[in-house]
């Protein structure tokens, strides 16, 4: 979801042109040195800049509102295989976990981590590891808790079944959580980077969500009409009727109340499907339209069949650490999530560049990626202590945000945490959430992982699609990553070991589509012969050349209160990877990354006229 808020120089008002309006009038404060270049000079508040207080709670809101989808797939996709599918009430809980640790993940990134206005939220790549593990013989729901009529939600036999199930996830991801922690602190993941390019980004972020398409279609099979609907509005509203105006009433202090052009339908095309979707299935439900037989078709789309959540559920809770007990271990979870962890790494790394772009900022540096994605590793642990049932990741549909309402600021973002908080402990909003009928949520899944899907491909624009290596890479990844895992789905047994923990592993392991597709694009783009500029290597490090005129990185990406620059200055600290570099140490500054393509002097600088490629 997308906005067009616009403001007014002068009254600090909603204007119709498309783009948020920089002023400085007491209500917001500008800082120099946002402009000049070619990406901030467009730009209505750079990234230190600070609006008006009301454009940071309506922009926060906004961001909240475009990562509603991923933020609600995890928990309600796990409901299943946590065997929770009857208890709505439980779902929300889930939910209103998953929105606080949400919040608190977004603060730690924009605050302490990669600095960039970047939103950290709960992520499906970790749902289908999870599945995964859950579907293993000592984890599968019992037969009972699949019959509605034979579930006493609030018995201990119960809550003792699905607990201790997301307690073994909660140890798996708070595990995995530290090889993040480990990879981002100790400056590995650079080293990683070299290795990794678009063929094998591609088929990892491709076979995220592909193989959820089955769950996306139960849940919307229960009653196609209603899903229909909610895709047709979904898209009427997001490519329809995007650059369609609605006019609002709008107070400013010099032409008092007017009207103004407010873009709707492109700020918040999902919430307003999944209202319209609602009301409609609640009209259906009093009419008696839809079928009252529970085994009837259709008899999901009824909005009655969830509607004690929203009494039952408390107005205010406060989610907190181990709330559903103390977290189990095994090795088989570890090793799964461990592997989604590593490919949420990869995609986090390209979010941190692609997000400075339209900030308006230099790319990230080396110490300034190690530090992301290490704040990005506390973030999964904190989700597993917490019990949400999910770990963290960067959310790339948050960054296209930025860049159409041209608002870089932090701010915004440090608000969106704070507004992810205030959703978490307000315990009617996640039973509002939990009890949307099972077609509308369906319909819902069906466009969200079909535009995640088309995000993996567009990863192939970098590389050259004429060559019959890189067709056979793609080609050969995809295919396999779908096959291997449905082979052992259905023949686990003739990969039988002998000894139940390595079992285990490898099951979870081959039925993991995104490692398996993800492990055989790394291996092949690293072991056939290919040129840099074949591989796509080139032409992905080129769109993050510096513009030279932008604030310089130890201006963005320095830490707050002057930490590392000011204080905690001791020159052992340069010895961090993580650690902010000072004005002097060239290694720090503007630029300097991964990988860098030039010829260099004696000093480590690039020769005056050198070719230069950055990333």
């Amino acid at each position: 979801m997308n906005s067009s808020v616009t403001t007014n120089e002068d009254s600090d008002t909603l204007k119709d042109d498309n783009s948020l309006s920089s002023h400085d009038d007491g209500g917001g404060k500008k800082k120099d040195g946002q402009t000049g270049s070619p990406s901030s000079s467009k730009l209505r508040y750079g990234i230190l800049d600070i609006p008006p207080w009301y454009l940071c709670i309506f922009l926060g809101i906004q961001h909240f509102l475009t990562a509603l989808g991923g933020l609600l797939a995890v928990p309600l996709i796990l409901a299943k295989d946590l065997c929770l599918q009857h208890d709505p009430l439980t779902q929300s809980y889930l939910i209103s976990t998953v929105f606080f640790v949400s919040g608190i993940c977004t603060l730690l990134q924009v605050l302490l981590g990669v600095r960039l206005p970047i939103f950290q939220g709960g992520t499906i790549g970790f749902v289908v590891p999870s599945m995964a593990m859950l579907s293993l013989p000592d984890w599968m729901c019992p037969e009972w808790t699949l019959d509605a009529s034979q579930v006493n939600t609030s018995s201990p036999e119960f809550t003792e079944e699905w607990q201790k199930r997301i307690r073994e996830l909660q140890g798996a991801i708070m595990v995995a959580s530290c090889v993040q922690i480990l990879v981002g602190f100790s400056g590995l993941i650079g080293f990683l980077m070299r290795f990794i390019g678009p063929l094998t980004v591609t088929p990892t972020i491709f076979l995220l969500a592909l193989p959820l398409f089955d769950c996306a279609a139960n849940d919307a099979g229960s009653h196609w009409g209603i899903a229909a609907m909610t895709i047709f509005l979904i898209v009427l509203f997001s490519q329809y009727l995007k650059n369609v105006a609605v006019p609002v009433p709008i107070y400013g202090r010099e032409r008092k109340w007017h009207t103004s052009k407010f873009y709707l339908f492109q700020a918040f095309p999902v919430l307003l499907a999944l209202c319209i979707s609602w009301l409609i299935c609640f009209v259906l439900t009093v009419t008696k339209a839809l079928p009252t037989d529970p085994t009837a078709y259709g008899y999901g789309a009824r909005t009655d069949t969830k509607a004690n959540v929203l009494s039952q559920a408390p107005w205010f809770r406060f989610p907190y650490p181990g709330q559903w007990g103390l977290p189990t271990v095994s090795l088989a979870g570890v090793f799964g999530i461990t592997a989604g962890v590593i490919s949420l790494m990869v995609q986090s790394v390209g979010n941190y560049y692609a997000c400075a772009r339209p900030a308006g900022v230099p790319p990230p540096p080396k110490h300034v990626i190690n530090r992301g994605i290490g704040i990005e590793g506390i973030g999964c642990l904190l989700e597993g202590a917490w019990g949400s049932g999910t770990g963290t990741a960067s959310y790339s549909q948050n960054i296209w945000v930025v860049e159409i309402t041209k608002v870089g600021s932090r701010m915004v973002m440090v608000i969106a945490g704070c507004v992810l908080l205030l959703m978490g402990v307000f315990g009617k909003i996640g039973a509002a959430f939990a009890a949307i009928p099972t077609p509308v949520i369906g319909g819902m899944f069906l466009v969200m992982f079909g535009v995640i899907t088309a995000m993996g491909i567009s990863n192939l624009q970098f590389v050259d699609l004429n060559s019959s290596r890189n067709i056979f890479v793609f080609g050969f990844s995809i295919f396999c990553g779908l096959a291997i895992p449905n082979w052992v789905n259905r023949n686990a047994e003739k990969l039988q070991t002998g000894i139940l923990q390595l079992d285990q592993v490898i099951q979870v392991l081959l039925t993991t589509n995104m490692f398996v597709g993800g492990l055989l694009g790394f291996l092949l783009d690293n072991t056939i012969p290919g040129s840099p500029e074949e591989r796509g290597h080139l032409a992905w490090l080129q769109i993050h050349k510096v513009f030279e005129e932008t604030p310089k990185a130890s201006e963005v990406y320095s830490l707050p209160c002057g930490i590392g620059t000011k204080f905690c200055t001791s020159s052992y600290t340069r010895y961090l990877p993580f650690w902010p570099r000072l004005e002097h140490d060239r290694k720090g500054e503007v630029g300097v990354c991964q990988l860098t393509l030039c010829s260099q002097d004696s000093s480590g600088d690039c020769l005056k006229g050198a070719t230069e490629t950055r990333m």
